[in-house]
């Protein structure tokens, strides 16, 4: 075999051609899948075939076996699990990606990816009013954003108590004292844990999920002096939307010498919307920040965006330097720096691609609009006879109680068999709730007014008799 331009076109066009029918069938098709994985499984498995087999008939038979299995996420009626869209620069982009197929490790080697990157990282620090000396990495997701941030933070609070980490490790270090608020992410406690950090401590948080300051007052005030602190806050509460009053939390930690992290997977871009701004007032002062660009700003998966405001915490847990890598002295450093990998895709150029599309103004409508759509979404389903809108919408978070838990279950049920939308179930408060999460640039007055509809038609089915 030998490379040749041409070797690709029969499998991309037949990709393209794919791609296409799928896009046109997402604004009509039942949202979740007809088939479990264990059904495709047949089709997808069996024995390794002997043969090989021609790429436009590869692609073929990968649409046609997956199309009963795929959940149209892009959907303006997927309201599950905080995941957005796709923007359609942002989309193409992401081809591109792949066709150029560079890894992003390396200002010297990928220098138009680095590029791309770095000015997207300028765009969202600008856009977020973050620190611009703060360092960005894209990585995976949320999860690993989390992880990326506070690994930075563990090495900085140990730094600060005289132990360097990454020559003598953790065995013998000062013990970190993390503290969190009592309804925080589970992706939090995901990420100590893969840091042997252990359990956080939890502190009391209000009818709405925010930390109360008096709260993390009291519990920073119990530790002695020098002991290394880490705080972690939230922006969007995964069930009612809200923030913790993060320029009080900020203020509270920082007096006890604590490094304050924040997660905001999907509420950090209230911050680019004048009307919501005042949601994240004071989010500036922490020290490192997490979001996900595949939530909010909709471009493809996988983008979870870590920043750091201080770039040799990032660079001194994240830095490399081997013999065969070229370093490019003449600017911010290699994006290796900043992640916990080498090789990666070049996830931040769908980010440049979705920034440079919409501008600021088109971000500031985007992350309002999908408010406008929560709260219309309340207000139509708050109309129904015996459904309770159970948080303050203030953000794209709407969560709904329909009596008790059997009913909510039954109703919850209901929706996803109907096809018409996708709305999780979920528990909140100690009771079973319908979750909505709003985050699809596409959504649409009448994809709202079909949601609502779609809920009323699943109150009447599961009514007592």
């Amino acid at each position: 075999m030998s490379f040749r331009g041409d070797s690709y076109d029969r499998a991309l066009t037949r990709a393209t051609e794919h791609a296409r029918t799928w896009l046109d069938s997402v604004a009509e098709r039942p949202v979740g899948p007809r088939a479990t994985a264990s059904e495709l499984l047949a089709g997808f498995g069996g024995p390794l075939p002997a043969a090989p087999l021609p790429p436009e008939d590869v692609v073929d038979l990968l649409a046609t076996l997956a199309e009963p299995g795929l959940m149209a996420m892009q959907s303006g009626r997927f309201y599950g699990w905080v995941i957005g869209g796709t923007l359609p620069a942002a989309l193409a982009a992401d081809w591109l990606v792949s066709a150029w197929d560079q890894n992003a490790a390396s200002r010297y080697a990928t220098p138009a990816t680095a590029a791309a990157e770095e000015a997207a990282a300028a765009w969202l620090l600008e856009l977020l009013g973050l620190p611009a000396g703060a360092d960005v990495g894209f990585v995976t997701g949320a999860m690993m954003a989390n992880f990326t941030c506070l690994a930075a933070a563990r090495g900085a609070v140990l730094s600060r108590a005289g132990w360097d980490v990454g020559r003598d490790g953790l065995s013998e270090s000062p013990r970190i004292r993390v503290l969190v608020g009592a309804e925080r992410h589970e992706t939090i406690d995901l990420a100590l844990r893969y840091l042997a950090l252990g359990s956080p401590q939890p502190v009391a948080a209000d009818e709405q999920g925010r930390v109360r300051v008096d709260a993390l007052s009291e519990a920073l005030d119990a530790f002695d002096s020098g002991t290394p602190l880490i705080v972690c806050l939230q922006a969007g509460n995964v069930h009612s939307g809200a923030f913790d009053p993060l320029e009080a939390a900020i203020e509270v930690a920082h007096q006890h010498g604590a490094w304050v992290h924040i997660d905001g997977a999907f509420g950090l871009w209230a911050a680019a919307a004048p009307s919501l701004r005042h949601l994240t007032t004071g989010l500036a002062g922490a020290d490192s920040w997490t979001t996900d660009a595949h939530k909010t700003l909709n471009v493809p998966y996988d983008c979870g965006i870590a920043i750091v405001a201080d770039p040799v915490a990032m660079r001194s847990t994240f830095g490399a330097h081997a013999s065969y890598l070229i370093a490019d002295d003449s600017g911010p450093g290699d994006p290796m720096e900043k992640v916990p990998e080498f090789s990666r895709r070049a996830r931040g150029v769908p980010v440049w691609a979705a920034l440079r599309s919409l501008g600021r103004s088109g971000v500031a409508d985007l992350v309002e609009g999908l408010v406008r759509n929560a709260q219309a979404l309340a207000e139509g389903i708050a109309a129904i006879n015996g459904v309770q809108v159970v948080n303050e919408v203030v953000y794209t978070q709407v969560c709904l109680r329909f009596g008790d838990d059997a009913r909510t279950r039954a109703v919850t049920a209901h929706l996803i068999a109907d096809g018409t939308v996708w709305m999780s179930g979920s528990r909140w408060r100690d009771q079973d709730v319908l979750r909505i999460s709003v985050s699809n640039w596409s959504t649409d007055s009448a994809d709202v007014a079909r949601s609502v509809d779609a809920v009323r038609r699943a109150v009447d089915a599961t009514a007592a008799p």
